[in-house]
């Protein structure tokens, strides 16, 4: 799949936006991520359908007008279980939290906590899959790619009492 990329300026930092006719690919905050793939060949463009509706979406969210994104995804990393577990995501509502044990519950794979929490930790689209709502069964802020900072900034921007 050819990917285009947008940068984009956030109150969290600088982001990457990649994406194609089919959908938006990835989003990442350009410093302190883990995970980031290799966008080096990835064509910069500044404008693009699927991304400048990605990029008014997350300024909407950050001035607090969004809660639920409309842009359409397209997949193009991940394994079949970590896809899984990326669309669970995608069922936790604005200003909520659940916890890895409560994903594994959900896709009826009691033991994979573990696993899971890999999986999360490997969502493409920060923010607009919403990884950082995920935390410990004790209510702790167990990580975040975009470092915990930013977890919380993004919890405290959704109301949640972290």
């Amino acid at each position: 799949m050819k990917l285009n990329r947008l940068h984009i300026e956030s109150p969290l930092g600088p982001m990457i936006l990649a994406g194609s006719d089919a959908g938006l690919a990835g989003v990442w905050f350009e410093k302190n991520q883990q995970h980031m793939p290799d966008y080096s060949s990835w064509s910069r463009i500044d404008h693009h359908p699927v991304l400048d509706q990605a990029r008014d979406e997350i300024r909407a969210y950050f001035e607090g007008e969004l809660k639920a994104f409309t842009v359409g995804r397209t997949v193009a990393w991940g394994t079949e279980f970590q896809r899984e577990v990326w669309e669970t995501l995608m069922s936790i509502p604005f200003g909520v939290t659940t916890t890895y044990g409560e994903i594994a519950r959900i896709i009826n794979r009691p033991k994979a906590v573990r696993a899971i929490g890999g999986a999360v930790g490997r969502n493409p689209w920060t923010i607009i899959t919403p990884c950082h709502r995920v935390v410990g069964a004790d209510g702790s802020l167990t990580g975040y790619a975009g470092g915990l900072e930013r977890k919380v900034a993004l919890l405290q921007l959704e109301a949640v009492n972290v």
